[in-house]
């Protein structure tokens, strides 16, 4: 994932501390939420749900996944075992005949008494730890993951965007969904309040979910409460949400994120929507809520159990090569601890040592290698915390680590339909891993590549297109500048804007379409690569959002 911000701004200096004590949590509500106070008194025993009133959240017994190469201790999970017998659920207890009515928290302490999600009960064995630690120099002795069948390339997987692009006004929606965004609609104006107050109740309530998240909460603190409002409100939309949401239940794997969390997180959910979605809050729209929160949370269970038997939470990775291209753009190739399977076109989440639990996505810049090196083109940004550590402290012999690939920037081999690659700065990695896998695959079908910077200078990886394209006669690199004199080689050159050129050598209605580069990129390329005559379901791209994400 290529990372770009503009304007200047400083770069904060890295943690030395241990993964599980980067920061001390802090019970204050995150930015943009009035403060909370760490309660002084017990907290008070959530009451078992009466009925008729406020359905609990249920999750089913599962395989609990572990947690790999871990340096502190944690709850007990249970070890995966080679045939695994179901756990029973235990029978819930019997409501009370009566209950007292839900008291909102008030700003000191939030002592909502929120229904709870049943735990899932198993026989557990302990492991060692709950957040992962940063890698050391090198990978701990043993943790190596052995699995149990032979690992493939995963399946390219929808995005946060794929998911609410799939909605369709001409399908009826089911009453759980309309009462869903009804409360959506309510919530929208206040979601800052609605994210900060979740928070809140969040690490209060359980503490000891706050060593789950990384210390600044400024990118991280918007993204798993919106994932979870997006996917209950398209609660009707089950394949492309199934997708969606396993590939987000293995991703969280890497977070030390176990079945026993998600009761907390619904709970908590439940309580930031009751208190400000007023008008539209109800028994009715609660059991809806509960309803969405149980299959999300299910699929996303259900899927990192499976993952557990097949790959690990992460992959230790050690760089072999550190190239500074520019001043603040460096190509980091890393050799990962065990097989590593991706499919040209998807990114990855990178943690470095320096900043425990700060995760940013990166694409590979190749297709898979038969030496297994993975690539990334990493450009350094103000204040980045990831970035700038990737390019200006990383050295040969460092040891970072790799979440599960991700994204479904990927070539259709089926078809023999052309590919036109738009990619500016960094965003040049992927769409070069896309024409190797062209290549790899020996059908000739036309690649035109139109690669975009701000000057000739910042074409860092022109050279490389441009040996692509001598070896490839079906392969066209178009260079293009925003300013100064037109770059060198290619096939042709151009000055302008990156959108212009694109629609100048349009139309390219037989064409897939890649688009790569930062955020504005993207929004504008969208809609020139329209005008140059592409189908609107024909280009692909990452997530906006996981683009805006990756800029630090």
């Amino acid at each position: 994932m290529w990372e770009r911000v503009s304007g200047p701004g400083p770069e904060p200096e890295p943690v030395h501390e241990p993964a599980h004590a980067t920061q001390p949590p802090t019970a204050h509500a995150p930015t943009g939420a009035a403060p909370v106070q760490e309660p002084t008194v017990p907290e008070p025993h959530v009451q078992q749900p009466v009925a008729q009133q406020r359905p609990p959240v249920q999750e089913p017994a599962v395989q609990q996944p572990h947690a790999q190469d871990p340096t502190v201790q944690q709850p007990p999970v249970q070890e995966p075992a080679a045939q695994q017998r179901p756990v029973q659920q235990p029978p819930a207890q019997e409501p009370a005949a009566q209950q007292r009515p839900v008291q909102q928290p008030s700003v000191q302490e939030p002592t909502v008494q929120q229904q709870p999600v049943q735990q899932p009960v198993a026989q557990q064995q302990p492991v060692q730890s709950q957040a992962p630690a940063a890698p050391a120099d090198s990978a701990a002795p043993g943790s190596v993951f052995t699995p149990r069948e032979r690992p493939a390339a995963p399946a390219p997987e929808p995005s946060l965007d794929a998911v609410r692009a799939s909605a369709s006004s001409d399908t009826p929606a089911s009453p759980d969904a309309i009462l869903i965004r009804r409360t959506m609609t309510e919530i929208e104006p206040v979601a800052d309040k609605v994210t900060s107050y979740f928070y809140a109740l969040l690490f209060v309530q359980y503490p000891d979910l706050r060593a789950l998240f990384p210390a600044s909460m400024d990118t991280q603190r918007d993204r798993l409460f919106k994932a979870l409002l997006t996917a209950a409100q398209h609660v009707d939309d089950a394949d492309v949400l199934t997708a969606y949401l396993a590939n987000l239940g293995r991703g969280h794997r890497k977070y030390g994120t176990l079945p026993d969390h998600y009761p907390a997180v619904g709970e908590c959910l439940l309580a930031a929507l009751g208190r400000y979605a007023t008008s539209s809050w109800g028994p009715e729209t609660e059991a809806a809520w509960v309803r969405a929160y149980t299959a999300i949370s299910q699929i996303m269970i259900d899927a990192a159990s499976a993952d557990e038997a097949v790959a690990p939470a992460w992959w230790h990775a050690e760089v072999v090569s550190h190239e500074l291209r520019t001043p603040d753009i460096a190509v980091v190739t890393v050799r990962p601890d065990q097989p590593y399977p991706f499919l040209a076109g998807q990114y990855t989440s990178v943690e470095t040592p320096w900043w425990p639990r700060v995760w940013r996505h990166y694409s590979f810049a190749s297709a898979p290698r038969s030496d297994g090196l993975l690539s990334f083109h990493v450009k350094a940004v103000p204040a980045g915390w990831v970035s700038n550590a990737m390019v200006h402290r990383a050295r040969p012999g460092d040891v970072i680590r790799l979440g599960a690939p991700g994204g479904s920037m990927t070539v259709d081999h089926t078809t023999r339909s052309g590919l036109l690659c738009v990619g500016g700065g960094t965003g040049i990695a992927p769409l070069k891993a896309l024409v190797e896998d062209v290549a790899e695959h020996g059908i000739h079908r036309p690649v035109e590549v139109f690669y975009g910077a701000r000057s000739d200078h910042d074409l860092y990886d022109l050279d490389t297109m441009l040996q692509l394209e001598k070896a490839h006669p079906w392969l066209s690199v178009r260079p293009v500048v925003a300013t100064g004199p037109a770059a060198r080689g290619g096939t042709s050159s151009e000055t302008g804007q990156l959108p212009d050129a694109v629609r100048q050598y349009g139309p390219f209605q037989e064409y897939d379409a890649y688009l790569s580069g930062p955020p504005g990129l993207i929004r504008n390329g969208v809609d020139a690569l329209v005008g140059a005559g592409v189908p609107a379901d024909r280009i692909r791209h990452d997530s906006v959002e996981e683009l805006v994400a990756a800029g630090d």
